[in-house]
């Protein structure tokens, strides 16, 4: 029997993170399967509609007029959300997002379960305001863990470790994060070499935002130690580097001038088999993020035969010891970073796994599966049973 579910998070498409994709594929992949799938989010540009149906998902977006630090205030959230569940058989929180606490307790006087997936502990930059709104948000945060039926983690690793998910280790279920990303095209695959320059040295891709936990500075300073053993090497990022909510980027503008040489910014890409091509046409992606729920930009680079240098993390080193298609680096350390890069490039045949391999360690329809199997079971009808 299909399942009517209401999925909130903060943003969705065309938003784009590592946390929306999920969302987007879980959601999508859902609907092709025959349930009713309804999105509840932020419509935190004025351009986006109001409401629409996109890949069988219905998106509902709720004015958004202010803003505080990453997150949206959506005044009409209460009504909306009211309105919305009454007529779903179960709830898919996606966290952290501010709302949820109150849409757990709105859904259990409606009578329908919730469901949350955490998607990583809120980590913001210092200051006396981003400290009051963590802990705002945490006391948030562990309302609705206390209210909802089922904790998702995307790995043992990380759940044993997340602030929020530790104390509630009997009520959280792992489920790897659903990942799928087309094959490189060869051609264009040797366009962006010969457009990088890729024979005066390797081609280092950093996929993600230019924001302090991801760290980027860090794999700036380490070109210089890289030189010693892999000369020429050039970083590419792909990602936004001026976020509205931190200013990381214009911190780290002199860092950047200095070696603007070898950067290049190719920008938010969001085409995916464009993301798949940069992939392909890199020699290793690194993510030196001092903190990582899973970095699901590993598993993406891996899927189109490109090896992984990862920090030893929490939940961030979990796809480089499953596959073995990498190295580890020590947290904020640019020396070490440096020579787990070269240790990559010096050998990077013994890094590399077929996609085949990769792919049934980390299954789309696995990681669908899962959730679907936890919608039944947590829904109003299996509730009740």
């Amino acid at each position: 029997m299909p399942l009517r579910i209401l999925i909130c998070l903060l943003y969705y498409r065309p938003h784009c993170t590592g946390l929306t994709r999920h969302v987007q594929l879980l959601a999508e992949e859902l609907a092709q399967r025959g349930h009713q799938v309804t999105i509840l989010t932020s419509r935190y540009s004025e351009t986006l509609p109001r409401s629409e149906t996109a890949a069988g998902v219905r998106v509902v977006r709720l004015w958004s007029p202010i803003r505080i630090s990453r997150g949206m205030v959506m005044p009409s959230y209460p009504l909306a959300f009211w309105r919305l569940v009454r007529s779903h058989d179960v709830v898919s929180l996606h966290s952290p997002m501010m709302e949820a606490s109150l849409a757990c307790r709105l859904a259990g006087w409606a009578g329908v379960p919730c469901v949350a997936t955490h998607h990583g502990d809120l980590t913001l930059p210092p200051g006396l305001v981003n400290r009051v709104i963590g802990a705002a948000m945490g006391s948030l945060q562990h309302s609705m863990a206390r209210r909802v039926r089922q904790l998702v983690a995307y790995s043992e690793d990380y759940g044993s470790h997340s602030t929020l998910l530790a104390p509630y280790r009997q009520r959280v279920q792992v489920i790897q994060p659903p990942v799928d990303i087309p094959l490189p095209r060869p051609e264009r695959v040797a366009q962006l070499r010969a457009e990088w320059d890729a024979e005066s040295g390797p081609r280092i891709l950093f996929s993600g935002r230019f924001v302090r936990e991801k760290r980027p500075d860090l794999l700036i300073r380490a070109l210089d130690r890289l030189d010693d053993g892999v000369p020429g090497g050039r970083i590419i990022f792909a990602g936004e580097h001026e976020i509205r909510y931190e200013n990381t980027w214009a911190q780290h503008r002199d860092l950047v001038d200095r070696y603007r040489d070898r950067l290049q910014f190719l920008g938010l890409i969001e085409d995916r088999q464009e993301l798949a091509d940069v992939y392909g046409a890199s020699d290793v992606l690194v993510l030196p993020s001092d903190t990582e729920c899973f970095g699901l930009a590993q598993v993406e680079a891996m899927l189109c035969g490109t090896p992984v240098v990862a920090t030893d993390v929490p939940g961030g080193r979990v796809p480089v010891k499953t596959t073995g298609m990498g190295c580890l680096a020590l947290p904020g350390d640019a020396q070490d970073l440096a020579a787990s890069i070269a240790k990559v490039l010096g050998d990077r045949p013994r890094f590399v796994r077929p996609r085949h391999e990769i792919e049934s360690l980390f299954s789309l329809e696995r990681s669908i599966d899962a959730y679907e199997r936890l919608f039944y079971r947590h829904s109003r009808a299996g509730a009740e049973k």
